[in-house]
């Protein structure tokens, strides 16, 4: 019987204890203190939130020096804030905005302003011959590598020969990404931002014929006022700002290139551009189902001159502002009184009584 404690095991050892350490007598306390309280995320060194307020408070001082510099150079610098922007002219006669959020300091912090047009994507072989023959202007045509060409793919490769335009050939992943992942068929194109012109630039002196369009949210509907306006010699098109269609790609090929021959002016309030046409000499005239007078009364009676012909949305029609502005309301006589017409087919009309009067009245000149 073995007892334990007297193990008969080989390799089992009994050795003496180890003796007992030694305190440090208080030696050591200083290591046992703290290091205060924790810094502010700002005050550490390699935290982002003070590289982020290092770089703000670099940028403010680069601002000051520029500031201080441009006004020793010019010697007139005249300012004038609005809204959180700082507006600059100088005596040469160019202006420089500086937004103060430039310089907020913090994560996620952007600086304010106007955003910037960006370009369009036309994606699809039938959407873009379609638009290559109708004249819209883009810049460069993709076509995926290894594309089987069919009678569209070829066509559009001849358009871009005969146009010269940048035929560039990438691979599918490319095209996907560049198309949001929808159906391109191996073809796409881009399309720049349409540059919109100054709404004084439409009112050029008595031959004045401008469509002004009120929300309307359709481009395909643009495009087509576009191309009415073209047809019958329109001085050019005002559209609003926002909640109306801009001049996108679908417009473009809507109008059939008319866009790149008519001025197309993109109005921050169209109340305030009908009454600059009207200070003008314009008069304005509206289109609605239910107007005073008929458009052949109207077109009789103004439109021999520079007038500006406002037509309304889809569905809402004109908006009350708008229409109150207009020095009369017209309608456009049917034979059923339970429908309306489109809004690009009331320009069409519109404009075909305005070049109707125009040339009566050269013919009486």
């Amino acid at each position: 019987m073995t007892v334990a404690g007297n193990s008969s095991r080989r390799g089992a050892k009994s050795g003496p204890k180890k003796p007992r350490s030694v305190g440090s007598g208080g030696k050591g306390k200083a290591k046992l203190t703290g290091k205060g309280p924790t810094p502010k995320a700002e005050d550490r060194p390699y935290h982002p939130a003070a590289k982020a307020k290092a770089r703000a408070q670099k940028a403010a001082k680069s601002v000051g020096r520029g500031a201080g510099a441009a006004a020793t150079r010019s010697g007139k610098v005249a300012s004038k804030s609005t809204g959180g922007r700082v507006t600059r002219t100088t005596s040469g006669g160019r202006s420089a905005s500086t937004s103060r959020a430039s310089t907020t300091a913090g994560r996620g912090s952007r600086a304010t302003g106007p955003r910037k047009p960006t370009a369009e994507v036309i994606s699809g072989r039938n959407a873009v011959s379609e638009a290559l023959q109708a004249g819209v202007p883009a810049d460069v045509v993709y076509v995926q590598s290894g594309l089987d060409a069919d009678d569209r793919v070829r066509a559009i490769v001849q358009e871009c020969r005969t146009r010269r335009l940048q035929l560039l050939e990438v691979s599918r992943t490319d095209l996907d990404r560049m198309t949001s992942h929808m159906a391109h068929q191996g073809v796409a194109a881009r399309v720049p931002a349409y540059t919109y012109r100054e709404f004084s630039t439409l009112l050029s002196g008595g031959r004045t014929l401008v469509v002004a369009v009120d929300g309307l949210t359709d481009p395909r509907n643009l495009g087509a006022v576009i191309r009415s306006a073209a047809a019958f010699g329109a001085t050019g098109v005002a559209i609003p700002e926002r909640r109306a269609a801009g001049v996108t790609a679908s417009a473009w090929k809507t109008s059939a290139g008319a866009a790149a021959r008519v001025p197309v002016s993109q109005v921050t309030n169209l109340v305030r551009a009908l009454k600059e046409a009207q200070e003008a000499g314009c008069f304005v005239v509206g289109l609605a189902g239910d107007g005073a007078q008929s458009l052949a009364e109207a077109a009789a009676e103004f439109f021999d001159g520079p007038v500006v012909i406002v037509v309304g949305s889809e569905g809402a029609g004109l908006s009350r502002l708008v229409r109150q502005t207009c020095d009369v309301v017209a309608r456009i006589d049917i034979t059923s009184a339970t429908e309306s017409l489109n809004a690009s087919v009331a320009t069409s009309i519109a404009l075909y009584e305005a070049s109707r009067a125009r040339a009566s009245a050269a013919k009486r000149s």
